[in-house]
């Protein structure tokens, strides 16, 4: 009688000759603290065995095997930089590609003395690779392992960790948080189908079908930085592009617009107070005529009060003067 096959829930997803350590899925607490204790060791062979095996998917939901992506046909793909990036709306995530496509072109990478190509592999639906190219600019290929199998097998684990902010990243947490919700309410349905998002991912560079360099994220925002992966590629002389952010730019030419309003409010005041100080100046012209006529009516009145005392002066005095002429005649 055959012996029922007990499956061990706890076992690794990797073989136990590999030197990657295992974080033990139970209890989940586990996924919340801290930093993931991983390592950046070469995937063994048995790894590259089990991987080989396996599908990613493009974005017309077309199968293609892992072996194809990171060995090429026959083996013959030169260098192949694999990188496995978090759920399709992780906007550290759409960060690091969009500045690793501005620094790192596909031309710079095929004038290298052996011919180098990058694959991008997410772990959303295939439905979101378009929105994904497009938001990240990628020149490069984009596939999905919506299994996660190959983030498994290759000791990439699951975190919430945000950890130390990277220099690929020139936003704050806010505006890439209101991004990342963003776009996941412009594709609607599609919205819940971005990945888990405590998955974290990396770097892995093979040649000639064979792994030479690794890289392993311990938080969710701890890609290999841009300058690291231009000089494992060998890239390290080259300047790297200047990158224009989006939220940048918006940025900016916000500012221009608050400088355009401020000068027009600015304009428009300076006009008011003009028109205001003209009218009031018109308004002091047209009272000066009345002014002066107050003036001269005030004068010619008290010239007349005056004049007329004077005369009534002058009479009391012939008044008087008469009188003392009849009493000396008398």
């Amino acid at each position: 009688m055959a012996s029922a096959t007990v499956v061990d829930n706890r076992a690794p997803p990797f073989p136990p000759s590999s030197s990657t350590p295992v974080l033990e899925k139970d209890p989940e607490e586990l996924e919340f603290t801290g930093n993931v204790d991983v390592n950046d060791d070469l995937p063994s062979q048995r790894d590259l065995d089990r991987i080989s095996k396996l599908f990613v998917l493009d974005s017309k939901g077309q199968s293609v095997t892992f072996k194809e992506v990171f060995a090429g046909e026959e083996g013959k793909a030169g260098r192949q930089l694999v990188i496995f990036v978090r759920h399709f709306f992780c906007g550290n995530c759409q960060e690091y590609i969009r500045h690793l496509s501005s620094s790192v072109s596909p031309e710079s990478l095929l004038s290298l003395p052996t011919p180098t190509f990058i694959t991008i592999i997410g772990c959303g639906s295939t439905e979101l690779i378009d929105m994904y190219q497009q938001a990240t600019n990628c020149p490069f290929p984009i596939y999905a392992d919506p299994t996660r199998k190959l983030y498994d097998i290759l000791g990439m684990t699951r975190t919430l960790e945000l950890g130390k902010k990277p220099g690929y990243i020139q936003s704050n947490l806010f505006i890439t948080s209101v991004q990342s919700i963003v776009q996941g309410i412009k594709t609607g349905t599609k919205a819940t189908k971005g990945g888990d998002i405590k998955q974290v991912g990396g770097e892995f560079l093979f040649e000639e079908g064979k792994p030479v360099w690794a890289h392993r994220m311990r938080n969710t925002r701890d890609h290999a930085e841009v300058e690291t992966i231009r000089e494992v590629l060998g890239l390290k002389g080259e300047r790297p592009l200047i990158r224009k952010r989006w939220s940048h730019g918006v940025k900016e030419e916000g500012e221009k617009r608050r400088s355009r309003s401020w000068g027009r409010l600015r304009s428009v005041s300076r006009s008011k107070k003009e028109g205001r100080k003209s009218l009031e100046e018109k308004k002091v012209e047209e009272n000066i005529p009345e002014k002066k006529k107050n003036s001269l009516e005030k004068e010619n009145s008290a010239e007349k009060e005056e004049n007329a005392a004077k005369e009534t002066t002058a009479e009391k005095r012939n008044s008087v003067g008469k009188e003392n002429v009849e009493k000396t005649a008398a």
